[in-house]
C-alpha cells in the first residue's frame, strides 16, 4: 500500500478544539497556517493548556471557524461566542472566569505558538498507531485522535511507521508529503494531557503514563532509531518546515515519500 496523508488538523486556539481541514499552506519556518495561532496566556507569559488547568480546559468544548474568526466556547452551564480578533476582552474574560486565572489573547500569524520550537513543523502519526494504541486502552480511534492531537495522520501503512522517518540525534531526514518537504526531528514526548478523557479531563487509568510507556517499549519497532528514546512516554513525530517550503500546500490524499 502506499503512504498517503489521510487527516489534517489545525488547532487555531492552543489546547482548544481542532478543525479538521482538506488541505493547509505551510509556514516555512512554523508550522501550518492557522495552527496555535492564538493562545490565553497569564501575565507572566504561561500558556492556558491542559498540563496546568486539566480538567477545566479539557471539558470546554470549542468551535472555531477559520473563514470568518468567530470562536463559540461552550462548558458547563455557559459559554461565550467572539470573533478573534476583535472581542478579546470578552472572550478572555469568560475564560479567565472560567479556569480561574487572569488571562489574556496573544497571536503569532506566522509561527503559531508549538510546544517545541526547535521542530515547529506539523506533527505526523498514522492512523493505524493510534488504532493500536487506543486499542491497548479499550479507545476508539476518535478518542486516541482527540488525546494526542496530531497535525497529519497517514494512512495506508502498518503501526508505528512514522517512526521510520526520523534519525539519529543531531540528523533531520526529510520527507515529502505531496509538493512540501518536511524535516523529521524526533519522537514527539508527551505530556499529562493524553492521560485525560478528551471530553471530560478526568483520568480514568492512573498508571496510563506508565502502562504506554511499557507497552511503547515492547512494540518499538526495528526500523526505530532506538537511541532516540531515553524514555519511551513518547509517540508521533515532531518535524520543522524549511523556509523555501513557505506556502506550499498539503492536501488530504497527498502521496508520502521518504527522501532521506
Amino acid at each position: 500500500m502506499t503512504p498517503r496523508l489521510a487527516r489534517i488538523d489545525v488547532f487555531p486556539v492552543k489546547s482548544l478544539d481542532g478543525v479538521s481541514l482538506t488541505q493547509s499552506k505551510v509556514h516555512g519556518g512554523g508550522g501550518l497556517a492557522r495552527d496555535r495561532e492564538f493562545q490565553l496566556a497569564d501575565a507572566e507569559g504561561r500558556p492556558a493548556n491542559g498540563k496546568r488547568f486539566g480538567e477545566k480546559i479539557i471539558s470546554l468544548r470549542a468551535v472555531f471557524d477559520l473563514v470568518y474568526g468567530r470562536l463559540s466556547v461552550s462548558g458547563g452551564e455557559g459559554g461565550v461566542d467572539g470573533r478573534l480578533p476583535g472581542d478579546e476582552e470578552a472572550l478572555a474574560a469568560w475564560m479567565s472566569d472560567r479556569l480561574g486565572a487572569e488571562l489574556h489573547w496573544e497571536r503569532n500569524v506566522a509561527k503559531g505558538f508549538p510546544d517545541d520550537v526547535e521542530a515547529s513543523g506539523p506533527t505526523v502519526i498514522s492512523t493505524a498507531t493510534l488504532e493500536t494504541v487506543g486499542g491497548w486502552f479499550g479507545l476508539s480511534v476518535e478518542e486516541a485522535r482527540r488525546r494526542f492531537r496530531a497535525n497529519l495522520e497517514i494512512d495506508g501503512v502498518e503501526p508505528f511507521w512514522e517512526e521510520r522517518l526520523y534519525g539519529a540525534e543531531g540528523e533531520a531526514p526529510r520527507f515529502r508529503i505531496g509538493e512540501v518537504e518536511l524535516e523529521a526531528i524526533n519522537p514527539c514526548q508527551r505530556c499529562a494531557v493524553p492521560s485525560r478523557d478528551s471530553r471530560t479531563g478526568e483520568i480514568p487509568e492512573p498508571k496510563f503514563t506508565k502502562l504506554l510507556s511499557e507497552k511503547r517499549r515492547a512494540a518499538l519497532p526495528a526500523w526505530a532509531e532506538a537511541s532516540r528514546f531515553d524514555h519511551f512516554y513518547r509517540l508521533a513525530v515532531n518535524t520543522r518546515v524549511p523556509e523555501r517550503e513557505n506556502g506550499k500546500v498539503l492536501e488530504v490524499g497527498d502521496e508520502v515519500v521518504l527522501v532521506r
